[in-house]
């Protein structure tokens, strides 16, 4: 900086001082010492904590947040930090500039946090200085788990989940969609029942945010009862036992529609055969024939139910022997579809007869001469739907095909080990009504589960996949080199941690 004085500029400079300690040279401040000595001449950490004890559940990695809150927090995240801090007494007397966690082994019931602080000290010069804080880790079971440990079955609300159809896919993929969002976190207990799922919790909110989370991803309808199981008149207490019964609509992707004359009608006259696409909160219908499409939410759906045609478990295959588009592509939904005619043959009828079906499909964008398709077959079909009667000469297509096969091509690679694996919920199974044949074909459709994600994007969208550790490098290379059927990108595949699983290299688990 310069000061102009008449006619000439005279240049203003910062002089300098000697410490009133140590005698080196310094900027002046309001303390005349320099900052090593000024340091330790004031600790501005002194009255600050430097040990807290704070209480943690082991069964359910919750901290307390006295007096009665119990909050679940993951080691070193920004949540544990924050916790941390606020445990702090006394720290708003100065200003606190930065946090951050010092590693400790993680069974050493240590925590460290370092912190830096400033204060403005002697005369208005402001100090800054780091120091750390040990936070002494006591397990102490929480009364959620210290009731589950005295009770197994001590629990308080229960939601049943339940669908009415001969097949649990729609089960496999709720379930994906649970681990990933952690929702049966509160969960004491998980029971697998014959057309559904049982959830036990010992809190009523905690039941309540689960059934909420299904109406978010599945069109449900819902009822609750309770039953009282105490009551103490001197203090006027009930306690009652809550029970969620949530029905998942039974229409699942794949299956074949006949609408109802009343639902038709407010959709524009839709249909009324049509295709189930996708189910989430919503239904998305599609006529295969014109592309039209529209989604029945739940409130619409249960207001006139309707129940499938066709289920996936009644797909056959067929083979095309020529195909011609109709119509260029159009996107429904998110998906490509092309109308197509194509001249299809049932694979097996090859060598018994020579029957063919001229179709109209909505595959014309994936079907080419020589592929393989699963349809419906409407020729030899026999239904009884009550749906069917109610529109007079409504004349009905020979086939209809929902979707390309590959069951074909991965007749070759069948004892492939897959690149990839899916968690699952840790369930009780109910071996009452279970047998043998239950097993093998709960097996089949928990393989076809795994099919359906390899073939459509769409559906692992949502759900968090994991790389198989036992599969070989050697042979993912081999397998994705010149693949013939859809298989998932190794990209988006998530690593599978488990700190439980590390051992030290002498074969010892790590304390």
């Amino acid at each position: 900086m310069a000061q102009e004085t008449g006619m000439f500029t005279v240049p203003q400079t910062i002089g300098s001082v000697l410490c009133c300690k140590c005698g080196i040279l310094m900027q002046p401040n309001a303390a005349n010492m320099c900052a090593k000595c000024l340091r330790s001449e004031v600790d501005i950490t002194e009255g600050l904590q430097k040990h807290v004890v704070i209480i943690h559940c082991p069964e359910c990695e919750s901290y307390l947040q006295p007096p009665r809150t119990w909050s679940k927090m993951q080691l070193e995240s920004k949540e544990l930090l924050t916790f941390c801090i606020k445990r702090l007494k006394n720290l708003n007397k100065v200003h606190l500039v930065h946090a951050e966690f010092i590693w400790t082994e993680p069974h050493s019931k240590r925590i460290k946090v370092k912190l830096r602080v400033q204060k403005e000290v002697l005369n208005g010069a402001v100090l800054e200085q780091a120091y750390t804080v040990e936070y002494v880790v006591q397990d102490q079971m929480c009364e959620s788990c210290t009731r589950v440990q005295a009770n197994p079955d001590q629990w308080v609300a229960a939601v049943q989940l339940r669908q009415h159809v001969s097949h649990r896919r729609t089960f496999f993929y709720l379930e994906q969609l649970i681990i990933k969002h952690d929702e049966a976190r509160n969960a004491i207990r998980i029971k697998q029942m014959d057309q559904g799922i049982d959830f036990f919790f010992v809190n009523r909110s905690h039941a309540g945010k689960f059934v909420d989370f299904v109406g978010e991803v599945a069109p449900i309808k819902k009822r609750n009862d309770k039953q009282l199981v105490s009551h103490d008149p001197k203090s006027n207490n009930f306690n009652y036992k809550y029970t969620f019964s949530v029905e998942i609509c039974p229409v699942c992707r794949e299956d074949l529609i006949c609408l109802p004359p009343k639902v038709a009608a407010s959709q524009g006259n839709l249909g009324p055969l049509v295709i189930c696409t996708k189910v989430t909160n919503s239904i998305a219908l599609l006529d295969p024939f014109t592309l039209r499409h529209c989604f029945l939410n739940a409130e619409q759906y249960w207001r006139v139910p309707f129940k499938a045609l066709l289920s996936s478990r009644q797909l056959v295959e067929y083979i095309v022997l020529d195909i011609e588009t109709v119509s260029s592509e159009v996107i429904v939904g998110g998906s490509k579809y092309v109308v197509a005619d194509a001249q299809i043959a049932r694979v097996s009828d090859f060598g018994r007869n020579d029957i063919i079906f001229n179709v109209r499909t909505h595959l014309g964008h994936l079907l080419n001469p020589g592929d393989y398709a699963l349809g419906y077959d409407l020729y030899g079909a026999n239904s009884n739907d009550i749906e069917l009667d109610r529109y007079k000469g409504l004349v009905l297509p020979e086939v209809i095909l929902i979707k390309k096969s590959y069951e074909e091509k991965r007749q070759r690679k069948r004892n492939k080990p897959r690149s990839w694996k899916l968690k699952s919920l840790n369930m009780e199974i109910d071996n009452s009504t279970r047998g043998r044949d239950q097993e093998e074909r709960m097996n089949t459709e928990y393989e076809q589960f795994k099919r359906d994600l390899e073939e459509n994007p769409d559906l692992r969208f949502n759900i968090s996949l994991y790389r198989n550790k036992e599969y070989q490098p050697s042979e993912m290379a081999s397998e994705t080199d010149g693949e013939e059927f859809p298989s998932i990108p190794i990209e988006e595949l998530l690593a599978d941690l488990d700190l439980s699983d590390e051992e030290m290299e002498d074969g010892s688990p790590k304390q």
